[in-house]
């Protein structure tokens, strides 16, 4: 891609300012552990909810859902998007007042609270794996193969340079400059994908002419044979899914926790949900204008979609924009799993399981360092993606976080569910969670993997049920309760979210 001056004054503009921002916002820290991992749990509602959607929308977006649109899955891929923004809702008043009302800083401590030491440490370690090793490695891969693919950097090289750019803020100014970013970057990124809907919605001739040659990917229902998305696994597994992401899942949950009032997470929330709705038409649509536009360069490797959408389509002037926008997505999900994993390892694994009696200054340097060192990991690992066993970024995410989903859910659920289900049935559902999904991938290949997630959440919960049966606990066990903040739901709020909630059916009606 040919940039002009004022692209290349766009973008490096772009992240000075982003940069610059958030560490004069992030400024003046008083250095303990509630200031850095949860910006001293005084994020407002809007902070909270454009901060979610740029940690979640990503190029795991940006370029493995908008790929996904651009093969055969088309506008269905959008269903990971629209039940996340009804799941996110309902969480708002469910789960989201227990973990407030506890003051946990992580949700592996809730687990401790609810079961004990041990559940916690398994699932702070499953957690710190799955992050490094999946989606810290997968958003440095896609995002080296979106500056590959516009200006032929090499993968590794790309890695590299995206890596230091997010370690940097993350690891000086933690949740709070980590979120001050976050606003720029969501903004950016939103309104730079709806700039790529309306430019190649124009170069395909108009919406009734873009509808019609794709009439066979606008629609969000796919038979229960396919391959990639089925209807049964969207009405099965993939609720269990949304409820660990949206619900239980540290890089989204952490700003919820790090809410002024009940009010603000959960208003906040609802904002996401709401904001998460543009996703079809900001991502989705564009990677099936891409293939309609350029179906031979997308041939082999449809994750190139958005990518060659903003190398082929885009005036100058205008990619600085867009290249910054992408960037942004980039760096800010980057940011939000670094700082998530950092406070997962540092006050579950360390603080917990090594060294009960260290300082609060000692675990903040302890997560800037753990920052450096998982960002340097997933850089190493990054290029290995590039290898096409893996099906693309998108399906290489989902798929092996079926380790953690269904065993997690089902421990989180049930113990709320069950309040006599005992500490061996809490720890049995996280060991027994990723044996019993991995058996299914190794010997159940014909089966989806979402309906894999969904056989296995029951399986567990069976597990979880007989051992209640055989040995529940004499009392309920009691978590610990803030006397600090006021956990009355607002009615208004309320209304926003069911609002939310009838935009999704609308759509999933006008496109069924």
């Amino acid at each position: 891609m040919a940039l002009n001056l004022a692209d290349w004054l766009l973008f490096l503009g772009f992240f000075v300012v982003v940069i610059g921002f958030s560490l004069w916002k992030s400024r003046g820290s008083s250095g303990d552990g509630e200031d850095y991992f949860l910006a001293g749990r005084g994020l407002s509602w809007w902070l909270i909810g454009i901060s979610i959607v740029a940690a979640n929308i990503s190029t795991e977006q940006f370029v493995g859902m908008a790929g996904q649109g651009a093969s055969s899955v088309g506008l269905a891929v959008s269903w990971w998007q629209l039940i996340g923004s009804v799941g996110i809702v309902l969480i708002a008043f469910t789960l989201l007042p227990r973990f407030l009302q506890a003051g946990i800083y992580t949700m592996p401590e809730y687990l401790e609270y609810r079961y004990n030491v041990v559940a916690r440490s398994i699932f702070a370690l499953l957690t710190v794996f799955i992050y490094v090793l999946v989606l810290v490695t997968a958003v440095l891969f896609s995002g080296a193969l979106t500056l590959h693919t516009i200006f032929g950097i090499d993968l590794s090289v790309a890695a590299w340079v995206i890596g230091a750019a997010a370690a940097l803020y993350t690891s000086w100014g933690g949740l709070k400059a980590v979120a001050w970013a976050d606003l720029i970057q969501g903004i950016a990124l939103l309104a730079g994908g709806l700039v790529v809907f309306f430019l190649g919605l124009q170069a395909c001739g108009g919406w009734e002419a873009f509808s019609t040659t794709n009439a066979d990917k606008l629609h969000m229902i796919l038979p229960a044979e396919d391959a990639s998305l089925p209807w049964t696994g969207v009405a099965g597994g993939m609720w269990i899914v949304l409820i660990y992401y949206c619900g239980l899942n540290q890089f989204i949950v952490q700003r919820n926790l790090a809410a002024k009032t009940l009010r603000d997470g959960q208003l906040g929330m609802v904002f996401a949900g709401a904001l998460w709705l543009l996703v079809p038409f900001a991502i989705v649509m564009p990677g099936i204008m891409a293939f309609q536009l350029y179906p031979e360069e997308l041939a082999l490797n449809p994750d190139k979609a958005y990518p060659t959408l903003i190398a082929s389509l885009l005036p100058g002037g205008m990619r600085g924009f867009l290249l910054a926008a992408l960037a942004g997505a980039i760096t800010s999900s980057l940011a939000s799993m670094l700082n998530s994993a950092s406070t997962i390892f540092s006050l579950d694994v360390f603080k917990r399981l090594i060294k009960p009696d260290a300082e609060e200054k000692n675990m903040v340097r302890l997560g800037r360092v753990m920052v450096i060192i998982f960002v340097i990991i997933g850089c190493l690992l990054a290029p290995m993606l590039a290898d096409p066993k893996f099906g693309g970024v998108f399906q290489y995410i989902q798929q092996f976080q079926g380790y953690i989903w269904p065993g997690v859910v089902a421990a989180f659920i049930f113990g709320m569910v069950v309040p006599r289900a005992p500490a061996a049935a809490g720890v049995s559902a996280l060991i027994t969670g990723p044996v019993l999904y991995g058996l299914m991938q190794a010997y159940a290949t014909q089966i989806h993997f979402l309906l894999q997630v969904l056989i296995t959440f029951v399986l567990v919960c069976l597990i979880m049920g007989v051992i209640t049966l055989i040995r529940p606990m004499s009392e309920p066990k009691s978590l610990p309760v803030r006397d600090d903040i006021d956990l009355q739901s607002d009615p208004k709020v309320k209304a926003l979210g069911g609002i939310v909630i009838a935009a999704v059916v609308c759509f999933v009606v006008i496109f069924w």
